[in-house]
């Protein structure tokens, strides 16, 4: 099971990518032969932002279920996506309660807990929309978007998945992975707002 601490939005799951291949090397390399067509572009490979963003998309849930990426639990969403430019972005997005808020509203229904599977000490929480049949509600959701820089990532040699393919998909993501937790810290200000 993922690790994860206040420097830490995601890690890639190794053990659980080796322990459950059907084809005795990666799950996540077969996962990338089911989705092939989402790999090229005219029987070619994808520039870089785009194959980083197509095997983010893969390696997470809910087409890999666990993903080979983990996502840290209390997050809505962290992924990269291709800008209107061409380049890559990092969006991550952090729900935020009441007490994170300079103005505090008293009569709204805040974030509500699940119990996170993750971790016994809650120290992760999974927040959902609240029940709003008998009160408002006001949710609210910092967006943080990141440029991820042009030489993070490189071009896949390949469009035709397999060994070579998925190593090289596999650092694409390591890079990604080490960029985003190099980030955890504007997560963890927006957190730690609250304690202001």
């Amino acid at each position: 099971m993922p690790e994860f601490s206040t420097r830490t939005l995601a890690v890639l799951d190794d053990t659980t990518d080796r322990e459950r291949a059907s084809d005795g090397r990666s799950r996540f390399g077969v996962y990338l032969t089911q989705h092939a067509r989402d790999l090229h572009d005219d029987d070619g490979p994808l520039p870089a932002p785009a194959f980083a963003a197509a095997v983010w998309r893969i390696a997470t849930g809910p087409i890999m279920s666990p993903g080979y990426v983990r996502i840290r639990p209390d997050l809505h969403h962290l992924a990269p996506a291709v800008d209107e430019n061409g380049g890559l972005v990092l969006h991550i997005d952090v729900p935020l309660r009441h007490h994170h808020l300079a103005h505090r509203p008293h009569s709204l229904t805040d974030w509500h807990d699940l119990t996170n599977a993750w971790a016994d000490d809650h120290r992760w929480p999974i927040l959902v929309q609240p029940d709003t049949s008998t009160r408002p509600a006001l949710s609210a959701t910092a967006h943080l978007a990141i440029p991820v820089p042009g030489d993070l990532i490189s071009e896949p040699s390949t469009h035709e998945p397999g060994p070579r393919m998925t190593v090289e998909a596999k650092h694409t993501l390591a890079a990604l992975v080490r960029f985003a937790n190099t980030h955890a810290h504007l997560v963890t200000d927006l957190l730690a707002g609250g304690a202001r």
